[in-house]
């Protein structure tokens, strides 16, 4: 990889615009160096077209749901739910093959990339074939999205999932969900072999699907095999009302409560979801020191309901945000649905900002929790334009239509609230372009394959 100079006009450092920025790209695609203040840039730096932001973790994918994504928006029964959206999208995990995998999972990191993503952390329990049989190769699964994540040029974070009963009063899974099964062994060793394959861009954590679906028994006996080892640790937890009263059932505490009781959580630990909560659920998993990851889209689609983000704020609680179920695709939309939630909920405005500590701006204040916490949560030790971190970079397109004639230092929180498409003219992962204009140098081809697959799946199914 060729060493590289950037120079911007305006970049998101240290929390906050900064100007004339020059960004040293070093052999290994990390940042080497990052200097403000450079106004008249070296001869052989190329000059950015807009203000730079790092790319964002997106800290929570199924990839296989892209493919169910805009199939599920209507009713023929007189109630719908989580539930009743989950016994459908089985459909699609029951049916989808390893090159189909690839196929729909290349076709979603093109669509991250665009959204300003330059890493994502799939949350991976489709574990065996169809009929439920192990793949003469395990890991067979995970290499159709690290594959995938090579065809698009995206950084990747594979979470094998350990998954063993449909409910706490289920010890065997459905059916349905035979492809699923995971004991701790398993998931403790597609873990390894993604890490030690050691793919470009590509490392490894382990997730737990949710309280429900793995037995005290079985998560600790991963926690075990895992031992101190840094790597990160992601779990479905209070998502749904049912799962929290299930719980509360079956064990007499409420699922964040009972994990920070006896699973005793630490950093590497990120809660997905973490919807219905108390206060003391909150502080509990504040002393852990474990962070969140909210998914404002899917839990809108789904009707999951509305987390107390001032409450996690408020804590200090690490947030990462994701795209789950995929029905958008941009972090600027999360955001957007993160706080619009809250204004709903509270009809108030700027709810997320926080002026008595320094942080008025909404956008900001969220942007840089989901950068922060979507480093940890995808196991990365740096993150950002920060020396050390990997050369990710978002260039902002200034004559986009959110963008155009705004003041440059709204320029955050017109991206977020008012535009509908993300506004980057470059996306660079280890400073490489990726994405230019909104075009993937392979976008045709992977949309046609993406294409056929959905008409295989769904063909005459509908």
């Amino acid at each position: 990889m060729l060493e590289q100079t950037l120079w911007a006009a305006r970049a998101w450092v240290a929390g906050r615009w900064q100007e004339s920025v020059l960004l040293e790209v070093n052999a290994q695609g990390c940042w080497g160096a990052i200097a403000s203040g450079v106004p008249v840039p070296p001869q052989n730096a190329r000059r950015l077209a807009g203000p730079v932001l790092p790319g964002l973790v997106n800290a929570h994918s199924h990839a296989f749901q892209r493919a169910f994504a805009g199939l599920s928006e209507r009713r023929e029964t007189d109630a719908d739910d989580f539930w009743s959206w989950r016994d459908h999208m089985y459909r699609v995990a029951l049916r989808i093959t390893p090159e189909q995998m690839r196929a729909v999972a290349a076709q979603l990191y093109v669509e991250l990339l665009r959204g300003g993503y330059t890493q994502v952390c799939d949350f991976h329990y489709l574990h065996h074939d169809p009929q439920g049989a192990r793949y003469t190769d395990p890991a067979t699964m995970c290499w159709a999205l690290a594959d995938a994540a090579a065809d698009s040029g995206i950084g990747l974070t594979v979470l094998p999932v350990l998954y063993e009963r449909a409910g706490f009063a289920l010890p065997t899974l459905r059916d349905d969900q035979r492809r699923f099964a995971g004991t701790p062994e398993l998931v403790h060793r597609l873990m390894r072999e993604v890490q030690d394959a050691k793919r470009t861009y590509v490392n490894a954590g382990a997730a737990i699907h949710s309280l429900r679906a793995a037995s005290a028994a079985s998560i600790t006996s991963l926690l075990r095999l895992l031992g101190d080892e840094p790597v990160p640790i992601h779990i479905h937890v209070a998502e749904q009302t049912q799962e929290v009263d299930d719980c509360v059932a079956a064990t007499s505490l409420r699922p964040i409560a009972w994990l920070c009781e006896h699973l005793a959580p630490d950093p590497r630990w990120h809660l997905v979801h973490a919807t219905h909560t108390t206060p003391a659920e909150i502080e509990a998993v504040a002393n852990s020191g474990a962070g969140i990851v909210i998914c404002p889209s899917t839990e809108g689609n789904l009707g999951d309901g509305l987390t107390d983000l001032n409450g996690w704020l408020s804590a200090g609680v690490p947030m990462a945000i994701g795209s789950d179920s995929h029905v958008t695709r941009n972090w600027p939309e999360e955001l957007r649905w993160l706080e619009y939630g809250q204004r709903l909920l509270r009809r108030q405005r700027n709810v997320a900002a926080a002026p008595g500590w320094g942080q008025p701006s909404t956008a900001a204040r969220l942007f840089d929790a989901a950068l922060s916490a979507g480093a940890n949560a995808a196991g990365q030790s740096s993150w950002g334009l920060v020396c050390g971190a990997r050369a990710d970079a978002l260039v902002l397109d200034p004559h986009a239509p959110a963008l155009l004639g705004i003041p440059p230092s709204h320029s955050l929180n017109a991206l977020v609230f008012a535009g509908s498409e993300p506004g980057f003219s470059e996306v660079l992962v280890a400073g490489q372009v990726v994405m230019r204009n909104g075009h993937h140098a392979q976008q045709d081809a992977i949309a046609e394959r993406f294409a056929a697959v959905m008409d295989a799946l769904w063909n005459h199914a509908c």
